[in-house]
C-alpha cells in the first residue's frame, strides 16, 4: 500500500507540476504504478532515441505484454513515462494514465511514436532522474506496488548521487529496476555492476539488459512481463 508522503527538493517537485490529469484522485483500484524513466543523454543518437521510444511503443503493443496488463482486470496497472538526461532535463512524454484496455495501450504507443526529441543537458544525472521519479510518484494513483524503471547506457556523471537517493526511495515504498543497454563484452564491473550497486532499490529489485539499442525493445517486452507477472500472481486473492 501507499505510504506517506517524503519531502523532495523544490526542482523534483514542480518538474510535472500542472498536468491536466489529477491521478491522486483515481479511485479505482491499482495494482502497479510504473513509471519508465528513459534515457536521452548525449551518448544516445538520434537513431537510438528513436529505436528507443519506438521500442516501448512496440514493446507496449506486444500480444503477451497486452494480456499482461489484462491479467487483473478490476486492479489495472498505471503507466507514467519521462525521459532524463542532465540535472535539470527530464520530461514527461505520457502521464499518469490507467491501462484499462487495449484502446489505452494504443494511444499511449501512438503518443510515443508521434514524439520527437528535444535538446537538453548531455550529461547523464541518474540520481536526477530518481528524484524526478519520486515527484511523479506523489501523484500516481494508489496502487500496490509503486517501480521506477530506469533505462540506461552509463554511468551518472553529474547531479545527486544515486545512492544517496535509495533510503528516501525505501522509505517511499517505491522499487527501482534498471534496463541496462550496453553491449556483448560488459565487464563484472561494467554498467550492470554499477546499476546492481547505484541504481536498483527495493525487494525483488533487479536488471534487464539489451545488447545495443537494436534489442531494447526485446528487454523491454520481458522487463515488463517480468514485472507484471509477479504481481499478477502475488496480488490474486488479496482483500
Amino acid at each position: 500500500m501507499r505510504k506517506g508522503r517524503r519531502w523532495l527538493p523544490a526542482f523534483a517537485l514542480s518538474l510535472f507540476a500542472g498536468s491536466a490529469y489529477a491521478a491522486q484522485d483515481s479511485a479505482q483500484d491499482c495494482r502497479l504504478a510504473l513509471a519508465l524513466a528513459l534515457d536521452v543523454s548525449g551518448s544516445v543518437d538520434p537513431r537510438e532515441y528513436r529505436l528507443q521510444l519506438d521500442g516501448v511503443a512496440t514493446a507496449l503493443q506486444h500480444p503477451q505484454v497486452r494480456g499482461a496488463f489484462a491479467a487483473i482486470p478490476e486492479a489495472p496497472v498505471a503507466l507514467a513515462i519521462y525521459e532524463w538526461s542532465g540535472p535539470a532535463f527530464q520530461r514527461l512524454l505520457v502521464d499518469w494514465r490507467l491501462i484499462t484496455g487495449p484502446e489505452a495501450v494504443d494511444a499511449v504507443a501512438a503518443q510515443l511514436r508521434a514524439t520527437g526529441r528535444q535538446g537538453g543537458d548531455p550529461s547523464t544525472a541518474i540520481g536526477a532522474a530518481l528524484l524526478a521519479g519520486q515527484a511523479l510518484m506523489q501523484r500516481a494513483p494508489r496502487c500496490w506496488r509503486e517501480v521506477i524503471d530506469v533505462s540506461g547506457d552509463g554511468k551518472s556523471n553529474t547531479g545527486p548521487d544515486p545512492r544517496r537517493i535509495g533510503p528516501s526511495l525505501d522509505r517511499a515504498g517505491i522499487t527501482v529496476n534498471g534496463l541496462v543497454i550496453g553491449d556483448a563484452s560488459d565487464r563484472p564491473d561494467g554498467l550492470q555492476a554499477y546499476f546492481r550497486a547505484y541504481v536498483l532499490q527495493g525487494p525483488g529489485a533487479f536488471i534487464e539488459s539489451a545488447i545495443g539499442f537494436e534489442s531494447f525493445e526485446a528487454a523491454m517486452v520481458r522487463k515488463l512481463l517480468r514485472e507484471m507477472e509477479v504481481l499478477a500472481v502475488s496480488e490474486v486473492g488479496k482483500p
